[in-house]
């Protein structure tokens, strides 16, 4: 057999996977193409293969996207994995992904946490787990149960804020994965009371994102657009339409939960009101969760 079709097939089918997985690959993975060990010990001297994790690689170079990273994690940990926690919620988009080691959980024992990956060990059931962007990781409502348990209350309601935000908070599915994994007392705990927060007083939002829903808002049911940010009688209003002296103060920013701030709020409008401005006030769950009922009651201040 001629030595160069020995080496190119190899070749090949590593190539062909890399492809499919953001550049990396796991031994185990080339096994059944064929590739045997003595071939992926040439490729690491030869520098074609780059060793990310025991028996993982990258091929070619290491300037790899953060979903490659992930999944280099995953595939070190074998098959079963999935990424979790921390770095699922931020695959999931609903917590930066800061932490420095990989969060990867798998039901098989015996897998230690090894350079760059933090290994959690517990049942993951098909419902469990599912695959965003070619990465195994764990579904939203796990994700929520599982970083409930291991990050600061306050930054894991920012995190169920996201998810509400991102319309992707499914409460029967997240009741579901808490009664999946009942060893977690505290967790659970830190959760039911995060999401009696949010039913309560709505998502935390930043005061862009809140305008934003108003704005779209606006456009949804036909109603002409808003000033936002407009100065009036020496005041910055969220909205105002000068013609009809409406505004409108969206209640529903992180800033406006303290004591200094509702002052100066209530303050202002009061001042609006005797300059004989017409002021109302909408909260996250008028401008998201009740948007018609809003529109209506815009269109009847707008017409009058």
């Amino acid at each position: 057999m001629d030595p160069k079709t020995c080496t190119v097939q190899p070749d090949r089918s590593i190539t062909a996977l890399a492809a499919r997985q953001y550049g990396v690959v796991a031994g185990w993975q080339l096994a059944p193409l064929g590739v045997t060990t003595t071939v992926i010990k040439k490729r690491v001297a030869r520098g074609t293969l780059i060793r990310l994790h025991r028996g993982v690689y990258a091929v070619g170079h290491r300037q790899l996207r953060r979903e490659g990273r992930w999944l280099a994690a995953v595939l070190a940990i074998g098959p079963g994995a999935a990424l979790s926690h921390r770095d699922a919620a931020g695959l999931h988009g609903i917590r930066p992904a800061n932490h420095q080691r990989v969060d990867v959980t798998t039901p098989k024992r015996g897998r230690a946490s090894q350079e760059g990956i933090e290994v959690h060990h517990a049942t993951l059931v098909p419902l469990d787990v599912t695959v965003v962007r070619g990465v195994p990781v764990t579904t939203v409502a796990r994700t929520l149960v599982d970083l409930a348990a291991i990050v600061p209350k306050d930054h894991f309601a920012k995190a169920l804020s996201r998810a509400e935000l991102n319309r992707v908070l499914d409460a029967p599915a997240l009741e579901a994965a808490m009664r999946r994994a009942r060893n977690r007392p505290s967790g659970h705990a830190a959760l039911r009371a995060a999401l009696a927060e949010l039913r309560d007083h709505g998502p935390t939002l930043t005061r862009s994102e809140l305008e934003d829903r108003f704005a779209a808002l606006l456009t949804a049911h036909n109603l002409p657009p808003a000033k936002m940010n407009h100065h009036v009688e020496g005041f910055e209003v969220d909205a105002v339409w000068p013609e009809h002296r409406l505004a409108v103060e969206l209640d529903g920013y992180a800033h406006h939960r303290d004591k200094q701030a509702f002052q100066r709020d209530r303050g202002k409008g009061n001042a609006l009101t005797r300059a004989g401005w017409k002021l109302l006030r909408y909260t996250y769950d008028d401008v998201v969760r009740r948007p018609a009922r809003t529109a209506a009651e815009l269109v009847e201040q707008l017409a009058a």
